[in-house]
């Protein structure tokens, strides 16, 4: 497996974003829905890593800058043939390490409440993310769990 930041440019990168945007479109309304598309994820404050095995796609992850001390998880996504194999696992590793190494103390997400997003919720917990309040831009809404960690000395 290959983790590589990516310039959001290759046909499976972007039909990867299509269909996480779309798989979210039955999970909430439109205004509960925080992904960002391409454009917000090609943003300057944003770094985005792509997932490789060969050719094949693995998944998708990226890191939105909120303060010098404070950053977001936008965008994870595993491709199906690699669902429940560990790589979602890879790649928040890879996310919090490059936090760190960039000098965030905090690290935080937002992620949908309903059944959906569960596996995503066990993700994030199994990796020390603890519920919070919403932060950044966001405003409290019953469609989103919001999660936080602070990030140690301590390997990912």
């Amino acid at each position: 497996m290959e983790i590589r930041l990516d310039n959001l440019d290759s046909p499976q990168v972007v039909a990867l974003i299509r269909e996480h945007l779309e798989s979210m479109a039955p999970t909430a309304p439109p205004e509960s829905r925080h992904a960002l598309d391409l454009d917000g994820l090609r943003g300057r404050d944003i770094m985005f890593w792509s997932m490789w095995d060969g050719k094949e796609l693995v998944g998708v992850g990226a890191l939105k800058h909120l303060s010098e001390e404070h950053a977001e998880i936008k965008s994870m996504k595993t491709a199906r043939p690699y669902l429940r194999k560990g790589m979602a696992s890879k790649m928040l590793s890879h996310i919090i390490l490059e936090a760190k190494r960039r000098g965030y103390s905090q690290l935080s997400l937002e992620t949908g409440s309903m059944g959906f997003f569960e596996p995503a919720r066990k993700l994030y917990s199994a990796f020390g993310f603890k519920p919070c309040g919403p932060f950044g831009s966001y405003a409290k809404d019953p469609n989103s769990v919001f999660m936080t960690r602070y990030i140690s000395d301590e390997r990912a």
